[in-house]
């Protein structure tokens, strides 16, 4: 179906930025309400919501060869080859997903000429030659994979295509060897302005895991200096070309890189098209209707179904932007049925509490918490809200409740027992911090024993949503 720029915008942008929230309890009631359908989580695509890293460090090791000067490593006299070696560490910035910087020292030795100068000269008129290099440089980075990708592609990957070009300053000393030995040709010390240089190339790189990619570079440096190889015009007896001004060579590379930071996924590889507000933004920049929904929107309410976490809302419902009805005080009666919608109250109550002075008295069994990112315990900043709500509602009643975490399926049982212990832990010690009393509530890790959605084993049977859901903490009265 077909739904214009306003309707998309009032149904999903509104509501998720003002209201977007997780849960605090289940009603048992006849009422549809937002706890039993998960939440949202929903933060927009950009670099203050820092949902990704965007640092790391990068190593690598490889072979330079002179390809364009006097004496050259490709080819040389003999009809050979002559390897040398290289390496490189740099501290990486992405800047959005596709371009990047990269501050980067390499260092290495050039060996060219007639032959390589371990060796003795093979006569007379032999020169061979090598040359040790220092260079750092700022290199731009520009993903060509994330430029180039599909907007309906929302499958992981592991390859990426990476171009790189920057400039920066080199310096290095040229040996020489004849028949009568070695000597010093040239040397331009660390690190002139004037002595600049240039190198671009191009990179394939593949996710190995979260933290590390392995890369595979191929770069053409231009040193902009004639003396670079040991030969040049100072030594006319080897100048064989007249017109060389600048000695140029391929460097390939294979390294490692190393993606700092806490969060699940790095900028370059993170998908910006899984963003719902993302989306949005596409569509702001087109003045006409488009299709948006592939599946549709069975419930009609506003949200397609492609991403819609309850795929019944009541007509007439106020949703946030993963379609789940609003309910603004957290008491487990969505809104549209609120009679009290600021003011939590039971279910038998229309929402509005039972008495009109002194707390109110807690009616429910069970209060359903938040969610986590994967393989996380960090309380996320959208969360802060439904804590403080909990807070409120716990000190309220006269029970006690337990701080219970789960985990989803991924990971070993070991493993996901004592991130659950963790996540609740985190939850406990909020609660704690922010005014409840600790005598009221205990923590307890489920691990991945108890899945809000069962069928989620393994979870590569469930989409995203429903193993983010299973990976939360809620509490339950005792």
């Amino acid at each position: 179906m077909k739904l214009s720029l306003a309707i998309v915008a009032l149904a999903m942008a509104i509501p998720a930025v003002s209201y977007a929230q997780d849960s605090t309890a289940v009603s048992n009631g006849e009422y549809p309400n937002t706890f039993s359908s998960g939440s949202a989580n929903v933060s927009p695509f950009t670099n203050q919501s820092k949902r990704f890293n965007d640092w790391s460090i990068s190593a690598g090791a490889g072979v330079p060869l002179i390809q364009s000067a006097d004496l050259t490593s490709i080819k040389n006299g003999n009809g050979k080859n002559l390897f040398g070696y290289s390496a490189y560490v740099s501290i990486d910035k992405a800047i959005t997903h596709a371009f990047g910087l990269k501050l980067q020292y390499d260092r290495g030795e050039t060996r060219q000429g007639w032959f390589n100068t371990k060796d003795a000269a093979p006569d007379a008129k032999a020169v061979g030659a090598r040359t040790q290099y220092d260079a750092i440089s700022l290199l731009g980075d520009i993903n060509f994979s994330n430029l180039l990708r599909r907007v309906d592609n929302h499958s992981p990957y592991r390859w990426a295509l990476h171009g790189y070009a920057g400039i920066g300053t080199i310096a290095y000393k040229a040996y020489q060897k004849d028949i009568n030995g070695q000597r010093l040709a040239t040397e331009v010390k660390p690190f002139k302005l004037g002595s600049l240089f240039m190198q671009a190339g191009a990179g394939l790189k593949y996710k190995i895991n979260r933290r590390i990619d392995l890369e595979g570079r191929l770069m053409y440096v231009v040193t902009g200096d004639d003396e670079f190889d040991g030969g040049g015009d100072k030594y006319s007896a080897i100048n064989k070309r007249e017109e060389q001004v600048s000695d140029n060579f391929f460097n390939a590379t294979l390294g490692i890189s190393l993606k700092l930071g806490k969060h699940e996924s790095h900028l370059m590889w993170h998908d910006p098209l899984q963003e719902i507000y993302y989306k949005l933004d596409v569509l702001a920049n087109k003045n006409q209707d488009i299709e948006v929904c592939k599946k549709g929107d069975a419930d009609n309410d506003g949200v397609c179904d492609d991403w819609d976490r309850q795929l019944d809302t009541p007509a007439g419902a106020r949703v946030d932007g993963a379609g789940v009805a609003l309910d603004t005080d957290l008491d487990g009666v969505i809104d549209l049925y609120d009679k009290c919608v600021t003011v939590p109250g039971p279910v038998e109550n229309n929402g509005c509490p039972t008495t009109t002075t002194g707390p109110v008295v807690e009616t429910e069994t069970k209060l359903e918490g938040i969610e986590f990112d994967l393989n996380s315990d960090r309380i996320l900043p959208s969360n802060t809200p439904i804590l403080n709500n909990a807070v409120n509602y716990i000190n309220s009643s006269t029970g006690s409740y337990s701080v219970i975490g789960a985990t989803d399926t991924r990971g070993t049982d070991a493993y996901n027992q004592k991130l659950s212990e963790r996540r609740a832990n985190n939850v406990k010690s909020y609660l704690i911090k922010n005014g409840v009393q600790s005598g009221k509530i205990n923590a307890v890790g489920k691990g991945e024993k108890d899945l809000k959605y069962p069928e989620c084993e393994p979870a590569t049977k469930c989409p995203e949503w429903k193993n983010r859901a299973n990976r939360r903490v809620y509490f339950e009265a005792k």
